[in-house]
């Protein structure tokens, strides 16, 4: 299947420890490069989060965020009471001895080392889940991919059915090119009035004739669009080669454009240039 490079998707994950909100977004890129934003406390899921975007994914700039949206059912046990009580007993021992000493807020006692209970304690038990969110995030991001793949794919297929139309009229008008400048050339040979073997004469117009042909870079025009269409049939990350190919119609215009003095080609070859523009930016999009 034909996948693009960009795509988003936003899944959210709901646990007794809190909600948490995966955010997938990937745009164009040369190469698979992966930006993974967790936080502090579930940073041990990088990795495996990493390992599972490179076995799906072969292209594009991808941002995987996940974001802790705080305690779903908040309670007042997410301190340490032991400690708490400890330093309390402490403050007022202190207060005794020091009567005019600044009053310690709850602020102050929550900002103490260790008061505080540290939510990672719960990590092992919140990657499965949150890994499993990970997947069905993933899953949406891939399908966006293949959907919007699809409808490059369809439009690139269009595209190369007008770009071979043009490469049958030019075909229908190389002969007739080749008679006209075949003439031309016997005709300006022979206002020059010159005595010539008229079998070197023949072997050079011949020579002549063979540059000026543009069948080789017909076929070979031919050839790549039956290779794009047969790419796009067999899906896959193909970015790259339909970016080659792109670069060999583009050659095979040229030399056409440059080897036409026919009107018709000339045109036609202008309308050839165009479809394959359009073509490599498509491209551009792909996987």
């Amino acid at each position: 299947m034909i996948a693009s490079m960009t795509g988003f998707s936003r899944h959210a994950v709901t646990l007794d420890a809190g909600v948490f909100d995966w955010e997938l977004k990937s745009v164009n890129h040369r190469y698979l490069e992966l930006r993974i934003h967790l936080p502090d406390h579930l940073r041990s899921l990088e990795a495996e989060v990493r390992n599972r975007l490179k076995g799906r994914l072969a292209r594009g700039k991808v941002d995987a965020v996940l974001r802790d949206r705080g305690q779903a059912d908040s309670t007042p046990n997410a301190f340490d009471h032991n400690r708490v009580q400890a330093l309390v007993d402490a403050c007022t021992a202190i207060e005794r001895m020091m009567p005019r000493a600044a009053p310690v807020s709850p602020l102050d006692l929550l900002r103490w080392p260790g008061v505080l209970q540290d939510c990672s304690t719960a990590d092992d038990q919140l990657s499965e889940p949150l890994l499993a969110g990970f997947d069905q995030a993933l899953g949406a991001l891939e399908a966006m991919r293949a959907a919007e793949g699809r409808s490059l794919a369809d439009g690139m297929r269009a595209r190369l059915d007008a770009l071979a139309d043009h490469a049958r009229s030019i075909a229908a008008r190389r002969q007739p090119m080749l008679d006209e400048q075949r003439s031309r050339l016997l005709a300006r040979i022979g206002e020059l009035d010159l005595n010539l073997d008229p079998k070197r004469l023949e072997q050079e117009v011949a020579l002549l004739a063979q540059r000026m042909d543009i069948a080789e870079e017909l076929d070979r025009i031919d050839g790549h669009v039956a290779a794009v269409r047969e790419i796009l049939d067999q899906g896959g990350p193909s970015g790259r080669r339909l970016d080659f190919l792109m670069q060999e119609f583009n050659r095979e215009a040229n030399t056409i454009s440059s080897k036409s003095h026919d009107l018709e080609v000339t045109r036609a070859t202008v309308e050839m240039k165009v479809l394959i523009e359009q073509l490599r930016e498509q491209v551009q999009n792909l996987e």
